[in-house]
């Protein structure tokens, strides 16, 4: 038996316990680790600093009007508004309020057409039987805010930019599907796979879906994407189609959005402006809405129970969680070699890690971690442990999978293994596990580190803790040396899910050709180097497999693989919520997309 957690947040703060029976073994009984007191992290500021000066677009028709508007808080602040350059989902949300693809994922998991005019199927002849193509039809008029024509042209042009290698598009793996596009008539178009495709919604979907104007991007495919000044430019201010166009962007700090007058249903959007505020940390972002009311709208609460818990309970906003929002907290393992004494080598795939390339050491470190504690001391009713990395839909959640504390077996397998311990570190032929753990700033994931750092000092193991500024770490500037792309360490932690109910594309992020390096821009979304022909025969499986319990049963045997073998360390199935005042109408959790999916049907009532 599987199990979705999808529980209601009154049954949660009301003390309901969590249900782990039957999805996979339960943790230990173990007595749970303690938090240490004191634990000291070491903060990395932005190496570049964010610009202070903003870009700004004028609106083509008149000034921008003043009027009703919607104040976001996104403590992890919007770096960049090009979603096909981002690693992360502030960003994603930054872009969703002026971008847009043909569909998204609403809150039930169904695709709904956005700039598409319906969702193709088999049975309305979009979708080919043999998996060959998909057609779609657009909406007809459809406008960019500058006043020019939406195109067939314009998604094509996206396709092609992100399919080039030097572009450095982090959804590449999205597009690379496609062997043409061909447009039918000015509103209908038909897509060609390579092979028979059992997902034909892979591309122009969801977050990784959003279509970019070609006569803005035109010069900007290949590695003029992040190099030319025009191209850096067009990332900070793109030209969309959604109800707003952007004013105003400071990156790392705020977002501004005014009405785009282009847009199909202006007469119908209630906001005048919406401003996304970055900055600050989770707790302050909570209070906010649900003590002082100074914003409407709070994202991705990851914020310790004992401080959330009293916040929600005040009973001055409403909670919007479900699903697994925010995909699974995971221990990412460094395959390659982040010592700074290689230079320009330094995390290349071609540089294998002198330790952690042992299945022994990677063993020992996942049943070490106390994911019990770190469930019931943290996250309490915002998340639960997980032995997996791919835990939605419900139907791949894997119920092989085990992943129980046991200290005495961590320091058996490397006693056998020829790890020595020395003092307090363990040693072998000269080589000390000593490892930096890193990730962003967060007073839970801080609390997560030291936690992690108590349970690895019991086997052996010293860590030190790295804690990076969330604009940076999560920015995927290929400048910038501290981003979760290039992982200059041993060990990081953040969140990751599925971007669709079809788990093709997230699987997709630990083959070979995927690994991260200096020759795709560090976008590569194989960002642990871990490279495994089994695990690659699997997918190619997979992405040519169309039975559907057959696929499911795929993802399971390579979710499998992955925790086996210790690529990366699921700990917390993660329902982060957001929070919204009482009067705000529209915003629903989001499985699969950007928790602003459906904005410009958001509103205030009195």
């Amino acid at each position: 038996m599987v199990c979705r957690w999808r529980f209601t947040w009154t049954m949660l703060l009301a003390g309901m316990v969590m249900i782990l029976a039957g999805c996979g073994s339960q943790p230990s009984q173990v007595q749970p680790t303690s938090i240490p007191v004191g634990e000291a992290t070491v903060v990395s500021q932005p190496t570049t600093m964010p610009a202070t000066e903003p870009t700004s677009t004028e609106a083509p028709t008149a000034a921008p009007q003043a009027g009703r508007k919607l104040t976001i808080l996104s403590w992890q602040a919007v770096t960049t508004l090009n979603p096909h350059l981002a690693t992360g989902v502030k960003d994603f949300n930054g872009a969703t309020v002026i971008l847009e693809p043909l569909a998204r994922y609403n809150e039930r998991d169904e695709l709904v057409p956005f700039l598409a005019a319906e969702i193709p199927t088999i049975e309305n002849g979009g979708v080919a039987a043999d998996g060959t193509s998909v057609t779609w039809k657009i909406k007809p008029g459809l406008k960019w805010s500058d006043g020019s024509d939406f195109t067939i042209d314009d998604i094509i042009f996206t396709w092609r930019y992100c399919v080039d290698e030097a572009t450095g598009c982090t959804n590449k793996t999205s597009f690379d599907p496609i062997a043409s596009i061909e447009p039918i008539d000015d509103t209908t178009f038909k897509i060609t796979w390579k092979e028979p495709n059992p997902n034909p919604y892979i591309s122009f979907v969801g977050s990784s879906g959003m279509i970019l104007q070609q006569k803005q991007f035109a010069n900007c495919i290949g590695s003029a994407a992040n190099t030319s000044a025009a191209c850096q430019a067009a990332n900070l201010a793109p030209i969309g189609t959604n109800a707003w166009k952007l004013r105003e962007f400071r990156p790392g700090d705020t977002v501004i959005y005014e009405r785009n007058p282009f847009y199909r249903d202006a007469s119908n959007i209630f906001f005048d402006t919406v401003e996304i505020k970055g900055g600050g940390d989770a707790t302050s972002a909570a209070r906010a809405v649900c003590t002082t009311a100074e914003a409407d709208f709070a994202l991705n609460l990851q914020v310790p129970k004992a401080v959330l818990e009293p916040i929600l309970a005040s009973g001055n906003c409403d909670v919007i969680a479900g699903g697994s929002t925010g995909g699974v907290e995971r221990i990412v393992i460094n395959f390659a070699n982040p010592d700074p004494a290689l230079g320009d080598k330094r995390s290349e795939p071609d540089q294998p890690h002198p330790f952690l390339t042992d299945p022994a050491v990677r063993r020992a470190i996942a049943l070490a971690i106390d994911r019990k504690a770190i469930a019931e001391q943290l996250y309490g009713p915002t998340g639960a442990p997980t032995c997996n990395l791919l835990v939605v839909p419900a139907s791949v959640n894997s119920p092989n999978t085990t992943c129980e504390r046991n200290v005495e077996e961590a320091k058996r397998i490397l006693d056998e293994a020829g790890w020595v311990l020395k003092g307090s570190v363990r040693e072998k032929d000269g080589m000390k596990l000593i490892v930096t753990l890193q990730t962003s700033v967060n007073v839970l994931r801080q609390n997560t580190q030291a936690i992690i750092k108590s349970n690895l000092a019991e086997i052996g193991i010293q860590v030190y803790l790295k804690a990076i500024d969330p604009a940076v770490f999560f920015s995927g500037d290929p400048g910038n040396p501290d981003t979760l792309n290039k992982f200059y360490a041993d060990l990081q932690m953040y969140t990751f899910g599925p971007a669709s109910p079809d788990p093709q594309s997230y699987l997709e992020g630990w083959i070979c050709a995927e690994v991260s390096s200096a020759a795709n821009r560090w976008n590569g979304n194989n960002v642990s180097r871990y490279c495994n022909p089994a695990y690659d025969a699997l997918f190619e499986q997979l992405k040519t497999e169309f039975d559907p319990q057959r696929r499911t049963q795929l993802a399971i045997q390579m979710n499998d693989l992955l925790v086996n073998d210790i690529v990366e360390i699921p700990l917390i199935n993660r329902y982060t919520p957001a929070v919204k005042l009482k009067n705000l109408t529209g915003p629903t959790f989001n499985t699969f997309d950007s928790s602003l999916w459906n904005i410009a049907t958001w509103r205030r009532i009195p």
